[in-house]
């Protein structure tokens, strides 16, 4: 039987840019890349993700009351999420993400979040009546909602696992309660650590660091085409990236390498390294499609891909 997942995160409709470079301050540059309205959000992205892996996903977030939310709830059922717990709000519109993409792949992101910021910790308690096994949260929703969310499923047993995006040096990430993974970017460790996790000795300094501050099982920093360090308290391991066939959009990699690596943790008995590697493959064939949601493989292109590139 699937993994049921609760998901508890951000849901933006996402204005994707195409451009050679950014431009300067000041300046103005003229470009045929093309732009396009796609469905994001790193809830969204994970909910997807978690459902075409295999997972039961069941996603709670907050849309507005406008075309942007119609289409994505749409694009949720299609997709086969459980939209159960989808709410809707009357004041606020649907949170959008502009992302700039440059020819390199690389992109950069500004999120309004709109709807997500009136997600409340009543929406949160009433989608645990789907009985999980397992809670997933990120930070694109009021930290306040999402302290809530981890205590509620720390209360009644459910494994936590938290995809720390966006940073903030605000975020009282104390106020967490024990969870099986907790796992930021670099950019993001940086953000809670002031250190940067390059090489063995930077990854370790950064993630005693976090555990100073959060209570977590497994820490697994996500470092691109650097791979993952992880860190569990006492031992520490880096596995390294696979190579993507070719890298077109950047968007969603990260989210595509969490869920991947939080459904098979689920699924493995806690195998952390197996669990990472796994994350490490979807991640790697997210980049070589365009999109968020649509750009993460399914379950058969990632364990076709594993059988391809063995470690």
């Amino acid at each position: 039987m699937a993994k049921k997942i609760l998901l508890i995160g951000s849901a933006n409709m996402d204005l994707s840019m195409n451009m050679l470079r950014i431009p300067e301050a000041g300046e103005t540059l003229l470009d045929d890349g093309g732009v396009a309205y796609l469905p994001g959000g790193k809830g969204a992205n994970a909910a997807v993700a978690l459902t075409r892996l295999g997972g039961h996903c069941v996603f709670c977030t907050k849309l507005g009351a406008d075309l942007h939310g119609q289409k994505l709830y749409s694009y949720y059922k299609d997709r086969g999420l459980d939209t159960s717990f989808v709410k809707v709000d009357h004041e606020y519109p649907t949170g959008l993400a502009v992302v700039m993409k440059e020819a390199s792949g690389e992109n950069r992101i500004i999120l309004y979040p709109g709807a997500n910021n009136m997600l409340t910790a009543e929406n949160v308690q009433e989608a645990f009546a789907c009985n999980p096994d397992a809670v997933y949260l990120g930070f694109e929703i009021p930290f306040a909602v999402t302290v809530s969310a981890a205590r509620l499923a720390a209360a009644r047993g459910i494994p936590i696992f938290v995809d720390a995006a966006p940073a903030s040096e605000e975020h009282p990430l104390e106020s967490l309660p024990p969870m099986e993974i907790f796992s930021p970017n670099e950019t993001e460790t940086k953000t809670y650590t002031g250190i940067v996790p390059f090489g063995t000795e930077g990854c370790l300094r950064a993630s005693l660091n976090l555990c100073r501050r959060v209570k977590c099982k497994h820490l697994v920093i996500k470092l691109g085409s650097r791979g993952a360090f992880i860190y569990d308290g006492k031992h520490y391991d880096m596995i390294p990236a696979f190579r993507a066939d070719k890298v077109v959009d950047t968007t969603a990699a990260g989210d595509a390498f969490t869920a991947a690596m939080t459904l098979r943790y689920l699924e493995n008995g806690g195998d952390i390294k197996d669990a990472v590697r796994y994350g490490s493959a979807a991640g790697a064939l997210a980049v070589s499609k365009k999109g968020a949601g649509d750009s993460v493989p399914t379950r058969e292109e990632v364990l076709a891909f594993l059988a391809r590139n063995p470690i």
